[in-house]
């Protein structure tokens, strides 16, 4: 069987009872780093020394099969360096390689960064998204942030802190400098700090340099303002770019909740 653990995001009093179990029971652990596992091992006071095997983002298509095989007759513990493994972390080549040959996949559940910072954020928490990491290139960032700019939902991200303040600044910019923000950097540490402010204020602090792991809580977008003529100018875009006059109103129409009919007509008109 494949048993995939959480592991403390920073406090080791949140180790739950069954990953102590386990990590004193399995004759397999495939880590991500196994040097972060056996200070693990030492820190919850585990006298056993499994077999680590290293899984992470550079070996794991390679390595899943063998460890897949190996969980046939013995269970494989698989953690990340912190928290969930497959969230943003190794395991999910190996899950699916698991599945595909009819391996058991089970879960110890755990402490979660995602779930924590968004928790603690203030931010609605009835429906939200997690984004990963934002690109790391400027256009990129941009252009995944405008894909996000009309979402809902609550987004979540983890951040580098070197890339902080230029990510901080790019929401700023794409979402509207008034967009509640949250920052929850080391989470259940010694130097935990939660904070909150407009998309430009955060920005501002990031600015001078930030330590730490990091999560970005961002709220989601408010009920959007229709402008009815900016909506046909739409569908008069879309027209040009190929889409069919009929398909291009309709399409407008599912975005922005204005009656197809009417867009339709309103561009069959403008475009005389």
């Amino acid at each position: 069987m494949i048993i995939l653990a959480a592991t403390p995001i920073g406090n080791l009093g949140d180790a739950t009872r069954r990953l102590v179990d386990a990590l004193g029971a399995v004759e397999v652990v495939a880590a991500e780093d196994t040097r972060v596992t056996q200070r693990l091992l030492q820190g919850l006071g585990v006298a056993a020394r499994p077999r680590l095997v290293a899984l992470h983002d550079h070996n794991e298509r390679d390595r899943s099969g063998e460890l897949v095989e190996l969980a046939r007759d013995t269970d494989v513990l698989v953690l990340s360096d912190a928290g969930m493994p497959t969230v943003s972390d190794p395991g999910y080549h190996l899950v699916q390689a698991a599945i595909s040959a009819g391996v058991d996949v089970t879960a110890l559940p755990g402490p979660s960064a995602v779930l924590t910072a968004l928790a603690v954020s203030g931010l609605p928490t009835d429906r939200f998204a997690f984004e990963g990491f934002l690109p790391r290139k400027d256009g990129e960032r941009m252009r995944a942030l405008a894909a996000l700019a009309g979402e809902r939902r609550t987004l979540v991200f983890f951040e580098s802190p070197n890339r902080l303040a230029a990510s901080l600044a790019a929401i700023a910019q794409v979402f509207g400098p008034q967009r509640r923000v949250v920052v929850a950097r080391e989470l259940t540490k010694l130097h935990e700090e939660v904070k909150r402010g407009t998309a430009a204020e955060l920005a501002e602090w990031a600015a001078a340099g930030v330590r730490g792991e990091i999560v970005i809580v961002v709220d989601g977008a408010g009920e959007p303002v229709v402008d009815p003529a900016a909506a046909v100018q739409r569908v008069l875009l879309l027209e040009t770019q190929g889409v069919r006059l009929k398909d291009a109103a309709a399409q407008v129409s599912a975005e922005t909740g204005l009656s197809r009919r009417d867009l339709y007509e309103t561009a069959l008109k403008e475009r005389r």
